[in-house]
């Protein structure tokens, strides 16, 4: 079977997408490419100047294009209600995808909330927004929500005695357990919609070893191995893109899902099924962070 592309993304027109950290990298092109396929396409991140110019360089690609740009910081969780109030209201979500993130930040720093950042960007920050964006997602025939997880999260672990790592930071550490905590939101949000009938597709993916802003982020560690480890083994921002694509458009991408690179290692390649490590098949601590998470966030899964 020949390998899944862009070229294989149906049409999109009439949907509404909202995706998160897209002003450049992995979410840019994911951004581009529902554009190309016709969707109304909604970026955010936290640089008005970028998100300006994200939206020029996709018009220009893809002339009447419908994207705009919305401010969204994730580390605030006022930023994220404000965002949601922001929306068009009775407008349908067709489609979610919680990509923003950051990455092996070299020393501890907080939220506006007092989380830890790691966690509270790339994970607490898309568990708030996805809870107020639950009503307008079931109003849309078949809603979708992806949630980039990482190869990290295979050494990750939800450590509930210092989950936000105030009695011993590591970068990693921190960023494996964020990127595990979005593998099993989104298992969790499958099981629950199924559980009461929401009709809500829930879908995670991961991007393999992709050149990206994030890849070449903060810390001498990681600008050393996006040097060594780039011609080796990274693809491109587009290619990096393609299983979240995928998970987002495809007919064949199953609910409750996990795909990544189907090449060596899941580093490189086409979309396939990706690798779900034991620790983020356990029912108990997805129910344990779910719970948590609420908590936190002071949201909850309602409509």
């Amino acid at each position: 079977m020949a390998a899944w592309s862009l070229a294989d993304i149906p049409s999109q027109a009439g949907k509404l997408a909202v995706i998160t950290g897209a002003t450049n990298g992995l979410g840019y092109q994911t951004a581009l490419a529902l554009a190309q396929a016709g969707a109304q396409v909604v970026l955010t991140g936290r640089n008005q100047d970028k998100g300006n110019a994200a939206v020029e360089q996709i018009g220009q690609q893809v002339p009447g294009a419908l994207v705009s740009y919305e401010s969204l910081d994730l580390a605030n969780l006022a930023a994220v209600a404000a965002f949601v109030e922001r929306l068009p209201r009775g407008k349908p979500l067709d489609l979610l995808i919680n990509n923003a993130g950051v990455m092996a930040l070299p020393t501890r720093q907080t939220t506006a909330d007092g989380f830890e950042m790691q966690l509270g960007t790339n994970y607490l920050g898309h568990f708030a927004l996805t809870a107020r964006l639950l009503p307008w997602l079931l109003k849309a025939p078949a809603p979708r929500v992806v949630n980039l997880s990482s190869l990290a999260h295979h050494t990750g672990m939800i450590d509930f005695n210092d989950l936000q790592g105030e009695r011993w930071y590591s970068p990693w550490k921190a960023y494996a357990q964020s990127k595990l905590a979005m593998l099993i939101f989104a298992r969790e949000l499958q099981r629950r919609s199924d559980a009461v009938g929401w009709g809500l597709a829930s879908i995670a993916a991961h991007p393999g070893v992709a050149q990206t802003g994030l890849f070449e982020g903060p810390g001498e560690l990681v600008s050393m191995m996006s040097r060594l480890a780039a011609p080796m083994f990274a693809q491109s921002a587009a290619d990096g893109a393609l299983p979240t694509l995928f998970a987002a458009t495809s007919p064949d991408a199953a609910a409750g899902g996990y795909y990544g690179p189907n090449g060596l290692g899941e580093l490189r390649g086409a979309p396939g099924s990706a690798l779900v490590m034991p620790q983020a098949r356990v029912s108990a601590t997805a129910k344990r962070l779910w719970e948590e998470s609420e908590r936190l966030t002071g949201t909850t899964f309602k409509v």
